[in-house]
């Protein structure tokens, strides 16, 4: 199992971050996915709203920083952990529109983006942005096939319910053959969803609640599962609880962990990571080498 982190600072949660966050900027999120990359973990992580109804900050946070301009950054300071939107919301964006700005990231990244997407559920914002909200699923589903045929072409080319474009040069584009799409979500209709593309990043479920619906749709080869501890690691000073919760998420078909990580500071989270790295043995986690 391969080991991502959902990246601090940039998105805050009131029950999931830490007080430190709230004064950190752009160089502790830039040392930490320094720090990342170094020790060899998988991704890193950003989420994207444009803006939320003050009512809903109260249970969502408030703060969320844009995926593109970030990633954009970090790519600069970084050169291989891979960079996840989780997520794009797919009613917001003409695919076009993300085939060309996350296409641009990954030619400057060296190939490293991956696509987090959903369907959405904050009706304001979608009447915000003058997009709908009704019937979002399907429009969703044929975005995905849209941007499934135009990420990493020059010339793409698609006829769909919601989408059509050809004879349009969308460029620079994807250099990776296939661009990998995670679909997020927590319903059943989310993760067969999933299974038309390259992974699932489900929430808020209990991993009993994941396993038994990852039982009932048969997945393609080499996809994803990516979960989360319901709870931040501890590495440094309990490493048994965190070993512990990672194997539970491999017991439950993560491929992937996606993990938040108890710090105090910048530095102590870097510290943390290279605690959690020190684990990789003992509790068959896989990172890159280090460098």
């Amino acid at each position: 199992m391969r080991i991502g982190i959902i990246t601090p600072v940039v998105a805050q949660p009131p029950l999931g971050h830490g007080a430190w966050e709230a004064t950190a900027g752009i160089a502790e999120i830039g040392a930490i996915a320094e720090t990342a990359d170094r020790l060899g973990y998988h991704h890193l992580t950003c989420s994207e709203h444009v803006a939320v109804p003050a009512e809903a900050a109260a249970q969502r946070g408030g703060v969320y920083w844009d995926p593109l301009a970030t990633f954009g950054y970090l790519a600069a300071r970084t050169r291989r952990v891979r960079l996840a939107t989780q997520v794009l919301v797919l009613g917001y964006h003409h695919p076009l529109e993300i085939a060309k700005r996350y296409g641009t990231l990954d030619a400057v990244s060296g190939g490293r983006v991956v696509l987090g997407l959903g369907v959405g559920s904050l009706e304001e914002e979608f009447a915000l942005l003058g997009a709908e909200f009704a019937g979002r699923g399907a429009r969703a589903d044929d975005a995905l096939a849209a941007l499934r045929a135009a990420l990493s072409r020059r010339e793409p080319s698609y006829q769909g319910e919601f989408y059509s474009f050809s004879g349009m040069v969308v460029e620079p584009h994807a250099v990776q053959e296939q661009v990998p799409l995670w679909i997020g979500g927590r319903t059943l209709r989310s993760l067969r969803r999933a299974a038309n593309a390259d992974g699932w990043v489900p929430f808020g479920l209990p991993l009993e609640a994941l396993k038994e619906m990852l039982g009932k749709v048969e997945l393609p080869d080499r996809f994803d599962v990516v979960l989360s501890p319901t709870r931040a690691l501890d590495p440094l000073g309990s490493p048994e609880a965190a070993g512990s919760a990672l194997r539970a998420l491999g017991d439950a078909g993560a491929t992937i962990a996606g993990v938040r990580i108890k710090a105090t500071s910048a530095e102590h989270y870097c510290e943390q990571l290279a605690a959690l790295r020190g684990l990789a043995d003992k509790w068959e986690l896989t990172f890159e080498e280090e460098l």
